[in-house]
């Protein structure tokens, strides 16, 4: 062992070496070769202070999220996770160990023991896990403007319903109800009603708000919108000492990444509003991974990122830790990405102009290093190999070092479908996720209140009168059977039962007006 060696296994040990519980990520690399005893650890205490998981495709980031969950599982930690295209599944099962694999284990001199994990399997569809949901209110008006793609009047106009249905009172819980109560306001009945107190709807923005919102039913998607929502204590599960992997199999709707990627915030924005302050843990209540960030952020208006950017800075004290997971840390906004204290980049691959901005970008958000050129190191990095700088158990960031990352020890791919199939069929979560609920919402309140009306307009009118309308003039029955409102689509999917009448606080309100998040 040369001398530089030898001082590069020093350093690597006074930063990384731990005595709290801690996560083993791997070994560093100097010059080509692994050196075992430059162990790379990653503190459970700092795991809260969030992290950044980045490369290129192909370069391994999926089986680094994996190795994190199972250490975190193993710890008693419980995990939340995005499965984009359905392969983190064999995580409850042991893996295979093969030649490659045993020479990792032999280059990092650590024994190879397979292992299978708890799992969660979960669904916005319901096809492929429990069915996930969250009621139209929950999601409050900034974030079904994103995922409805509203320009700024139109989130205006949603954002004056939601207070409108907070003020009176009155259940949003799915589609329906929303389109109900759009085709409301903007009517005359409604109209009027507003007019004085919220300002005019036009029947042009209204129409366009219904056409997106059946844009979604038409995709398939209504279903996750309605009761029975999802409750976040399901993520708090441990099995047998292990925490709970809960995942979010999203393979059959990989093409609405601003559906599933705002899903996901609304359900950090629970998370958020309902935990209670926990302080300085010895290891996190629940780290949540957020997969395909850069979704999350782009084309994103300063309220939403806002929004994220104030969740992030204060979920760390409720023992949550965050982990974004994207191809380049420039996807990640600056006032988000200075937020993320544990750094695990994998190589990124420099063919464009842009592609060499991002990697100077890249390159000034690291320490100096006096054993690598990070813009050299970030390029020539192999397959399950990182540059990892994370925060130490005192909060001080540790030496850069390139890692030659551990492998993980369940299956590293999908479950076969039957092995699949089975383990929903064995989750109690599941069956209660298949029980819905139906209680009177908007829909059934605006009906009664159309027909109370109708009734009582019909009871004022003489027989001479409305037995011979005038040629060509439409009845009173008429007028309201051909207005928008009762024109709606009937009750596609199933509601469910409104958070105050549960004692459920509103997900994107925490228990205040759900005007704002």
């Amino acid at each position: 062992m040369n001398d530089q060696s030898a001082k590069f296994i020093e350093k690597i040990k006074d930063s990384y070496q731990l005595t709290d519980p801690h996560i083993y990520l791997g070994a560093g690399i100097l010059d080509g070769k692994v050196l075992a005893e430059a162990e790379v650890n990653l503190s459970l205490r700092m795991m809260n202070r969030h992290g950044l998981v980045a490369g290129a495709t192909g370069t391994g980031k999926t089986r680094t999220l994996q190795l994190l969950a199972e250490q975190l599982s193993d710890a008693g930690v419980p995990v939340f996770m995005l499965d984009v295209k359905g392969d983190l599944s064999g995580l409850n099962q042991a893996g295979p160990v093969n030649p490659k694999i045993e020479d990792r284990a032999n280059q990092l001199n650590k024994p190879f023991i397979p292992a299978g994990f708890p799992v969660e399997l979960y669904s916005l569809s319901g096809k492929l896990g429990a069915q996930m949901r969250a009621t139209v209110l929950e999601f409050g008006p900034i974030l079904l403007a994103k995922i409805l793609d509203l320009n700024d009047t139109q989130a205006g106009v949603l954002a004056v319903i939601f207070k409108y249905a907070d003020d009176n009172k009155m259940p949003v819980i799915d589609l329906n109800d929303l389109k109900k109560l759009v085709s409301y306001l903007a009517e005359e009945q409604g109209a009027e009603e507003i007019k004085s107190t919220y300002g005019k709807i036009s029947t042009a923005t209204s129409g366009t708000i219904l056409r997106k919102i059946v844009a979604i039913e038409q995709r398939g998607l209504g279903a996750m919108f309605g009761e029975r929502s999802f409750d976040i204590e399901d993520l708090f599960v441990k099995v047998d000492g292990k925490g709970m992997i809960s995942l979010l199999n999203i393979s059959d709707v990989q093409n609405q990444p601003v559906l599933y990627s705002t899903y996901l915030l609304s359900l950090l924005a629970e998370i958020f509003y309902s935990m209670p302050e926990a302080g300085d843990l010895d290891k996190p209540k629940l780290v949540f991974f957020f997969d395909e960030a850069h979704l999350l952020f782009k084309n994103s208006s300063k309220a939403f990122l806002e929004q994220i950017e104030t969740i992030i800075r204060l979920i760390r004290s409720k023992g949550i830790g965050v982990f974004f997971c994207t191809q380049a840390p420039t996807d990640v906004p600056e006032s988000v990405l200075s937020q993320l204290g544990n750094r695990i980049q994998h190589a990124l691959r420099v063919f464009t102009p842009n592609d060499v901005d991002a990697m100077k970008k890249t390159v000034n958000t690291y320490p100096t290093s006096d054993f690598y050129k990070i813009d050299q190191t970030l390029t020539s990095l192999g397959t399950g190999q990182a540059l990892i700088t994370v925060l130490n158990e005192k909060g001080i960031p540790t030496e850069v070092a390139a890692t030659m990352l551990t492998a993980p020890r369940a299956i590293m791919g999908p479950l076969n479908a039957a092995d699949y199939n089975d383990l929903i069929r064995s989750s109690a979560v599941a069956t209660k996720y298949q029980e819905t609920i139906d209680p009177e919402s908007a829909y059934e309140i605006l009906t009664k209140r159309i027909n109370d009306k109708l009734s009582e307009e019909e009871s004022q009118i003489q027989p001479e009168v409305t037995e011979t309308p005038a040629r060509g003039e439409k009845s009173i029955i008429e007028k309201v059977m051909g207005a928008t409102i009762t024109r709606q689509i009937g009750k596609e999917i199933v509601r469910g039962l409104f958070g105050m009448l549960t004692g459920k606080k509103p997900r994107s309100s925490g228990g205040k007006s759900i005007f704002g998040f």
